[in-house]
């Protein structure tokens, strides 16, 4: 079981060894990896780091989400 408490989008790019991660429901909580599993690896403990921060700074945050889902899919090219 993948333990996450907030939905998880990441992003493949045109390198195939840099995926980039974001919640869409946890603001300002993003990164980086090397491969997908790289990404889910450093999401779940990046996200009780920043949980850990935003309360800590006495900041509010979302309420957890009972059924986080997670997306894969290719990084959305910025329109010009």
């Amino acid at each position: 079981m993948i333990d996450l408490e907030y939905s998880l989008v990441i992003e493949a790019t045109e390198d195939p060894s840099f995926f980039g991660f974001f919640s869409p429901e946890l603001e300002g909580f993003s990164g980086t990896g090397s491969s997908v599993e790289d990404c889910l690896y450093k999401a779940t403990h990046g996200m009780k780091e920043h949980l850990a921060l935003l309360e800590e700074k006495n900041l509010p945050h979302p309420p957890k989400n009972p059924n986080p889902k997670i997306t894969i899919q290719n990084e959305e090219k910025a329109r010009v």
